[in-house]
């Protein structure tokens, strides 16, 4: 039987999502947020060797900074509920991109080693929060088409991971890598400025969640399917900032060209935008998607081995079985929303799946960067890539079960 419908939200004392003007500005706000949920990562990857020769710095603090952004997601990802309960999802909202866009301006006037990685851990905490407050923001204004906009925003988010290390060696290249990193604080100001004209026009206690009781923490910690959404998103983000991070260097260490590594993770990230447009209609569709953690484990599998044993012929087959394979994101996304009731429920459930999830994933750059310089090669750090791709098909089996999280846990404390 298909699970039904969520039902209409209630988002906090705010009752029924608002129509009419205001959620032409929501809607806006949340595409141009989408747009800058990933180019502060993808646009400084592709230029790690170029910075690190001014900064000088090498390949440990360059896994550090790989690390960076799943751990720093991960721990706003914990925060990020609690803001939102005394300032409200828009007011966040607001926030977490206007310090992203500051930040990211010192990054790019960054004169340390130090300051670089401390300006990065900053920029990537607006963007952790916003990262969080995005899934239930959805849910509260557009809960009759939780598909489309998720669609719409993963789509979003692709198209700025895959632009920005397209750019980011030419740029470089033509103006320095200051400006070719900097250049992304342009659209999370824009982003920060239109979350406040909305924000300002809303009452204070407007999509302010109701907090979250110990036992209401505790009945989510307790969902077999929350766990498995932990899992399967854990394992796709290791893989993701894995991906990010290294591939350009397994490149140019098998003798490519720094802009082949950056044209690579572009078309890696292009993929996400396919993926953006057909797995959420999947994911509310089919009763049961675990075929869809299958098939992409599968293709993941394929791309890491490729890597492993021939990165220069084939890559373009490799890099983008790798792409397809990282399809469980929006899987994972849409399945926050459509697994839980309310716009509460997919907060509270949003927070605990990316910030474990990401906490575990921040394990992958660093602990691969030190890998490579222990063996030597980028051939046991791949293999160990594919191997888990095994724990997350288990944790898959759970997050697709057909139920909604407050039953699922219902029945398990009970």
């Amino acid at each position: 039987m298909t699970i039904p419908a969520a039902t209409a939200p209630t988002n906090g004392r705010s009752g029924t999502a608002t129509r009419g003007p205001l959620a032409l500005w929501a809607g806006l706000a949340i595409a141009l947020t989408a747009l800058n949920l990933r180019t502060a990562v993808t646009g400084i990857t592709p230029l790690l060797e170029i910075i690190g020769s001014d900064l000088g710095f090498g390949l440990a603090l360059a896994g550090l900074l790989g690390t960076v952004p799943a751990a720093t997601f991960g721990v706003f990802g914990f925060l990020a509920p609690f803001v939102t309960r005394r300032y409200g999802l828009e007011r966040t909202a607001t926030a977490a991109l206007g310090l992203s866009a500051l930040s990211l301006v010192l990054r790019a006037l960054s004169p340390t080693p130090l300051a670089l990685v401390a300006s990065t851990v900053l920029a990537l905490a607006g963007i952790g929060a916003a990262n969080v407050v995005l899934v239930p923001l959805i849910k509260a204004w557009f809960a009759g088409r939780i598909a489309l906009w998720t669609s719409s925003y993963l789509l979003l988010m692709q198209t700025g991971q895959f632009v920005a290390p397209l750019l980011a060696v030419p740029v470089a290249d033509a103006a320095g890598w200051r400006v070719s990193v900097g250049i992304w604080a342009v659209p999370a100001a824009v982003a920060a400025v239109v979350w406040c004209v909305l924000a300002v026009r809303l009452p204070a206690d407007h999509h302010v969640p109701v907090a979250a009781t110990p036992s209401d923490r505790l009945r989510v910690s307790r969902s077999p399917t929350v766990w498995g959404l932990v899992g399967l998103f854990a394992m796709m983000s290791l893989s993701n900032y894995s991906i990010i991070t290294w591939v350009p260097a397994v490149l140019t260490d098998a003798g490519g060209s720094a802009s082949l590594g950056g044209t690579m993770v572009g078309l890696y990230s292009a993929w996400g935008v396919l993926a953006a447009v057909v797995v959420p209609h999947l994911a509310t569709r089919l009763r049961n998607p675990f075929g869809v953690v299958v098939a992409c484990s599968a293709v993941l599998v394929l791309g890491y081995l490729g890597l492993a044993v021939s990165p220069l012929d084939g890559t373009v087959l490799w890099v983008c079985a790798l792409g397809v394979g990282v399809s469980t994101f929006p899987l994972c996304m849409t399945l926050i929303n459509h697994r839980t009731r309310t716009a509460q429920s997919a907060s509270t459930v949003s927070g605990f799946v990316q910030g474990i999830g990401y906490g575990l994933a921040c394990l992958g750059p660093i602990g691969l960067g030190l890998l490579r310089e222990t063996t030597g090669s980028w051939s046991t750090p791949l293999v160990v890539l594919a191997a888990t791709a095994v724990p997350g098909v288990v944790a898959g089996w759970f997050a697709c079960q057909p139920r909604f999280v407050e039953d699922d846990a219902s029945r398990v404390a009970g």
